[in-house]
């Protein structure tokens, strides 16, 4: 029985390396049946492009291709990538695919820290069109990338909104620093106002004094003919204006009390 499990399995090894191995030359037979490009003369180019890059980065050359677009940012990404690959010790694995939009070699490069992966894509005149260097990361290494980017995320975040908050609290100090400088201004000013004002205070007008009654001669007529009749009725003489003077009498309490 384990044999048979065992035969099976390499039987499924060998369908599937097969069919990987088909797939390879089938991709390759379609680049060369679309564009005349076989595999070995796709890998020496690609083997050109590659140690051109790394001659031109190695010497320092780069400002010299900067008006090319295409081949200066081939040499912005190998030259970033180069720090992870560390020393190149082997180009390998060419891979060749075709489409109908143009061709893309595949290079594996061994290098001492970590290897990479070299896509270089030719449009439909096999011209080149971008060159690109992609370094392979571990799976404990992507996530230590990926849970460091979330903490700088996190952590700009968070400074932006102590930030926003610090600002917001200056606000209130604002009216205070205004008042502080506007008050020192006024005060003089108001001064300045206060005293013409008070000097052109008019003097208070004292009140007129109130007119005398007006008197009656009527009244004094009448209290000297009052007087000359009380003078005449003393002396038993008649009033020479006709009054009439008559005593009063005082009647006694006990008969008040019964008239009552």
């Amino acid at each position: 029985m384990k044999r048979k499990l065992l035969t099976l399995g390499m039987a499924l090894i060998c369908v599937f390396s097969m069919t990987a191995c088909s797939g390879a030359d089938d991709a390759s037979a379609n680049a060369e049946n679309l564009y005349g490009i076989t595999q070995d003369s796709a890998a020496d180019y690609a083997d050109q492009v590659i140690n051109s890059i790394q001659t031109i980065v190695a010497q320092g050359m780069q400002e010299q291709y900067a008006s090319d677009t295409v081949i200066s940012s081939a040499l912005d990404s190998w030259e970033s990538a180069l720090e992870d690959i560390g020393e190149v010790q082997s180009i390998s694995g060419h891979e060749v695919s075709a489409n109908a939009d143009g061709v893309t070699i595949d290079v594996h490069v061994d290098g001492s820290s970590h290897d990479a992966n070299i896509v270089i894509m030719l449009d439909e005149e096999l011209m080149l069109s971008s060159i690109t260097t992609n370094v392979e990361y571990s799976f404990g290494e992507m996530m230590q990338n990926a849970a460091l980017n979330t903490v700088l995320g996190m952590g700009t975040v968070f400074t932006i909104l102590i930030l926003i908050c610090l600002i917001i609290y200056c606000f209130n100090f604002i009216p205070k620093i205004q008042a502080a400088f506007s008050g020192g201004k006024k005060e003089p000013e108001a001064k300045k106002e206060a005293a013409p004002v008070a000097a052109a205070a008019p003097a208070p007008v004292p009140a007129a004094p109130a007119a005398p009654a007006a008197q009656n001669p009527m009244d004094d007529y009448e209290l000297v003919a009052v007087i000359a009749a009380a003078i005449a009725a003393s002396e038993g003489a008649p009033s020479p204006e006709g009054f009439v003077v008559r005593s009063i009498r005082r009647v006694p309490g006990s008969r008040w009390k019964a008239n009552k």
